[in-house]
This record gives structure tokens, C-alpha cells and sequence, in this order.
């Protein structure tokens, strides 16, 4: 079942031209489904969700899904499915494709778009393949989700009874062909406001309530107990981040330095395997935002507050390899000619939420190298084998 590569390249190139940072994925949306008729799938076959009005964030369309049905001696055969997302990081934006020997390469300084460009194109040449050599397959179903890159969101909103209910799902996002993600981490992304009171730095600085100085002094007890960066806590391990540190919506009532700061708006997020470690993490930053808010007080005796929120983004699985779904994988893989690599991944991935729907998932990867940086590259021989691979998942008997 050789698969036309230079067909796959060619889309894949076509793909990239097209911008859609997440959020905004309408004109991909509609190159993709342009593409898919030229491959065969007809019109009737391919349809929008309605995910994005569920989205709690601005996004322009929802999640693209096709049903192709089955053919031949496996047409009967339990239903599967193939995922990716159509979306890119914002760094994206601006991209310049050009293919380079067996590399696809930037000549903007922005990120690619490999992620997850190289997903939608193998999941456009699995269709193009299936239809143009009329190979048996069982019903298929193709999803494109939408703003896997700021949460994802479309894998979250997804309704099931628009899947068909596949026994088992495919996605392709990452590096390797030959790895075989069964399992990734669960993470919270929490916000706190810091609430203070505005002074004249020079004039009356003991009326103020330094904001600012409650976030040092928070960060630097999250620091000193261990719960930063790469957290280790006897056999729990996970990781933690402080993103962005601004003045959010609420804003600060000034900007200048002689304004003790009264507002302060912080951004962070916790990470683990173990679906109650990440929420140990979270609590750790909550608990020190509080006390620090204490500690910081004016001349009346008057303190600081803070208002601490957490959501779980999406929660952590580790599939068992006896599992039908992931025996297939490791089976495919092998078929192609690569070593399947079985393993987790410490990023969040549209599978998580897949899996807590109930459709048992592998990922994959499709040929990305360094996403999410202007270093960017797309390994061409690794995205024929993703191609390659989709059809042998797709027809295994």
C-alpha cells in the first residue's frame, strides 16, 4: 500500500501557506475541506461543529469532522478514528514555508506550523489514499479540532454522538512516527489577583499596600518549599510555572514608580502524572498567595487580598499496552518499518480528553522538530512514514 509522497508534500506545503493561529482556524477549515473533495470525500460527508459556541473563549468555527464509511471485506468492522488539530501557537503567524532536500523549513522568523500542520496533511492523504486505491477499511471518522493550542478546547467541547462512537482513536501531534504516546500528564491553570492599595511612593508609602511586594514574597516561599519548576516531593514528582505577570483587566492605578502598586495580576500553571499531585502544586501557590497577602500590611494595619482561581485543563491517563487500541499501534508502527517507542508525554494533548470521554487514544507524531520556537523544522521522511502508518491503522485486518 505505497502512499503517493510527493501528493502528501505537496498538501502539507499548501497547508502551511495558510495561516490559523488558534482561535482563529475558519480559513484552514475551509482549505482543508477543499482539499478533502479534491481527494474524494464528498461534500455531504464533511461538516462543521458547533464546539466553538461552547468555548468559553473567542473562536471563529468549530471542530471540522468527516465520516467516511466502510468498503469492502472491512466495511461492517467497528468504527475508528483519526484526530489532530488545525490550529498553531500565535508564533506562527507570518510563516514562510520552503522545502529544503528532506526538510521543510522557515524563511520567516516566526515558528512553522508543523504543529499541527503535519497532522492535518496526514489525515488528508489517508483519505486521499483510501479513496484513490479503493482500499477495505472499516468506517472512519476524521476530526480536526480547534484550539488545541490554548486549551484543548475543541477535544474538551467535542459532543460524542457527532464522533459515531469509534472503539478507538488515532492522533497524530508530535515528533516521531515511531512513538507511541499511551499516556500524558493532567494540569490546573490558575490566575490570582492581587488586590493592594494605592499610595504616593515618595509622599506616604506606609499608607500603600504593595501588590507587587505580595507576589515577591509569595513566589519566593512557593521557591524556597520546593514547589517551582520541576517539583519532587518523595515518589511525587510534577512541574510548575509562573507565566505572565501583568496588569490584566482590572489594571493598576498607575504605572508609574512613585504609585505603590495596588493591583497585580499573575498567570501560572501546575503539571504531573499523578491526578492529585498537580492539585497539591496548585494548592501550595494558593496557600502562599494567601499568607503573603497577610504579611504585607499598611500603617492602619489594613492587609492585602487575593482572589485565587484554578480549572483543570484536562486530566492525566496512562493507557495499559494490552489494551486493543494500543497493540494496533505497536503493531503498525512495526509494519512501516519503524520501532514503536512507547511511551508518555509530559504536554497536554487533545487525547487526554478523548480518553476521559471514553475513546481510548494513541498519538503519534508526524515529522515536527522544535515547535513552538523560529527553529521550527518538519522531518519529510518522518512525515512519510506518519502518512504510511495512517494507512496501515486505517486497513489492518
Amino acid at each position: 500500500m505505497p502512499v503517493d509522497t510527493k501528493a502528501a508534500t505537496d498538501r502539507l506545503m499548501r497547508f502551511l501557506a495558510v495561516e490559523g493561529v488558534t482561535g482563529q482556524e475558519a480559513a484552514i477549515g475551509r482549505e482543508l475541506t477543499a482539499a478533502l473533495k479534491q481527494a474524494g470525500v464528498p461534500a455531504k460527508a464533511i461538516r462543521l461543529d458547533d464546539a466553538n459556541t461552547r468555548i468559553p473563549v473567542p473562536t471563529e468555527t468549530g471542530n471540522l469532522i468527516v465520516d467516511l464509511p466502510g468498503r469492502g471485506a472491512l466495511h461492517n468492522q467497528p468504527r475508528i478514528m483519526f484526530m489532530t488539530h488545525m490550529d498553531t501557537v500565535p508564533l506562527c503567524a507570518g510563516a514562510k514555508p520552503k522545502k529544503s532536500g528532506r526538510k521543510i523549513v522557515n524563511e520567516a522568523r516566526t515558528a512553522l506550523g508543523g504543529d499541527n500542520r503535519c497532522g492535518c496533511g496526514v489525515l488528508v492523504t489517508l483519505a486521499a489514499e483510501l479513496e484513490k486505491q479503493k482500499l477495505d477499511h472499516p468506517p472512519i471518522t476524521l476530526l480536526f479540532c480547534v484550539r488545541e493550542e490554548s486549551g484543548l478546547y475543541g477535544a474538551r467541547h467535542v459532543k460524542l454522538d457527532e464522533l459515531g462512537s469509534p472503539v478507538m482513536a488515532f492522533n497524530y501531534d508530535g515528533g516521531s512516527a515511531s512513538n507511541v504516546v499511551i499516556g500524558a500528564v493532567g494540569a490546573d491553570r490558575w490566575t490570582v489577583e492581587i488586590f493592594g492599595r494605592a499610595s504616593h511612593a515618595g509622599v506616604a508609602p506606609e499608607r500603600g499596600i504593595s501588590s507587587t511586594m505580595i507576589m515577591a514574597l509569595a513566589l519566593a516561599d512557593v521557591k524556597a518549599g520546593g514547589w517551582f519548576g520541576k517539583v519532587v516531593k518523595g515518589k511525587q514528582q510534577g512541574t510548575s510555572n509562573v507565566g505572565p505577570v501583568t496588569g490584566g483587566e482590572g489594571r493598576p492605578a498607575g504605572d508609574a514608580t512613585n504609585v505603590v502598586t495596588d493591583y497585580v495580576h499573575v498567570r501560572g500553571e501546575s503539571r504531573s502524572h499523578d491526578g492529585k499531585f498537580f492539585k497539591e502544586i496548585t494548592k501550595a501557590y494558593k496557600a502562599a498567595f494567601e499568607q503573603a497577602a497577610k504579611k504585607v500590611t499598611n500603617a492602619q494595619g489594613k492587609s492585602g487580598k487575593v482572589k485565587f482561581k484554578a480549572e483543570t485543563d484536562y486530566y492525566p491517563f496512562r493507557m495499559k499496552e494490552s489494551l486493543p487500541v494500543v497493540k494496533r499501534a505497536i503493531e503498525a508502527v512495526s509494519a512501516v518499518g519503524g520501532t514503536p517507542n512507547v511511551r508518555a508525554a509530559n504536554g497536554g494533548l487533545d487525547a487526554n480528553w478523548m480518553v476521559r470521554h471514553g475513546i481510548p487514544t494513541v498519538t503519534f507524531g508526524a515529522g515536527q522538530n522544535e515547535a513552538h520556537t523560529v527553529d521550527e523544522w518538519i522531518n519529510l521522511d518522518e512525515y512519510d512514514r506518519a502518512c504510511a502508518l495512517a494507512v496501515r491503522l486505517a486497513t489492518m485486518r
